[in-house]
Formats: C-alpha cells, structure tokens, sequence
C-alpha cells in the first residue's frame, strides 16, 4: 500500500496496472455512452506498456526520442505486408492517444494542437477497425470516442490535485471549447464550478 503525500489519499492498489484499470473505470461512468469493457482493458493495458521507456521510445535520428505520427503514417504506407502496416497503424493509434491526453500543451507549444492527435489516431484506428484480424469493436470505438477516450486518460493518469495557473487556464479554455464533463470535474475538483 502506498501513501499519496500530496492529497493524503491511501491508495489500495499494489499496481500499475490495477492503478490505472480503477482510475479508467471511475472516470469511464462518465462517459455516455460508457466505453466498453474490452476497450477500457485495451486502453489500460496500452498505458502500462507506455509507462516503460523502452515501449514508449523508437530509435530515430540516432536517439532514444518520440517518432513524430507523420513519420509513422509513412511507414504505414510502405509497409511491406498488410501485418506490418496494422502494427505501424497501431503504434500511430496509441501514441496519438496518450501523447494527446497526456502532453498536449507541450505540443501546442510548438504548434501541433490537439486535432492533429485526433485525427492521425481515429484515422490509424479506423483502418484497424476495418483491416485488423482482431479487436475491430475496440479500434471502432476508440475511432468514434478519441476525443473522450483522451480526455478519460488525461482524467485516469492525473494524480496532481493542485495545478498551476497556466494548466487551469489551458483546461478551462478545453472545457469551453468542448464541454466535456469530465474537464468539468477536473475544473471542479480544482474549485471552478463552470456553471
């Protein structure tokens, strides 16, 4: 059992994984609809796997370093066999995924905002959910949510209560953009009620 010395909160769970299952559920219940269960395992099992370094960075341009999606999407489309392209589309997928929900400021300050993540991953999994010999009802619904399903790992992954004004801000101007609940709840959790 840990002990969370920023909030006081016993946390209960002896792992990653069960940490991030118990988090994606919590804030799954609000979603409407809410993502099914197999696509909650996937999304879990991809953060753990990213929590590596050696699952999260490629090899490029002689560094351990993020290969940029557009790249990836390249690769995808000289892939040499219909195997190859549904990994690299998977990979592409993912990492817009979390990359999206969990560093979109430090990308937007360099000019790639959020839609670019939306739609290099909902474009990756909507070929998987075609092509893809397994989990089509997963790469269907990450296409059709990938806007909520970011915003349910950026809810998942936080364990920060307080935040700075710069990320309050950031968040608030989400929220107004979108609407979405759970910005809602992050913002309220913080002491802005946007109603």
């Amino acid at each position: 059992m840990t002990v969370n010395t920023t909030s006081k909160h016993v946390l209960t769970e002896t792992s990653l994984p069960e940490y991030f299952r118990t988090q994606l559920h919590l804030y799954a219940d609000y979603l409407k609809p809410k993502p099914q269960e197999d696509t909650l395992w996937y999304v879990g099992e991809m953060m753990v796997r990213f929590s590596r370094s050696d699952h999260y960075f490629d090899y490029y341009n002689g560094a351990l370093q993020n290969r940029p999606l557009a790249l990836l999407y390249g690769d995808a489309t000289t892939a040499s066999s219909h195997h190859e392209r549904c990994l690299i589309l998977q990979r592409l997928g993912d990492m817009a995924l979390f990359v999206g929900a969990l560093f979109p400021e430090r990308h937007a300050r360099h000019g790639i905002k959020l839609d670019y993540f939306v739609g290099m991953g909902s474009a990756a999994y909507d070929y998987l959910a075609e092509q893809s010999n397994k989990n089509r009802h997963i790469f269907r619904e990450l296409t059709q949510q990938f806007v909520k399903i970011i915003e349910l790992i950026a809810a998942a992954a936080c364990r920060r209560t307080k935040k700075s004004d710069a990320e309050l801000i950031q968040l608030y101007e989400r929220w107004r953009e979108t609407h979405d609940p759970l910005i809602a709840k992050q913002l309220k959790a913080c002491g802005i009620d946007v109603n």
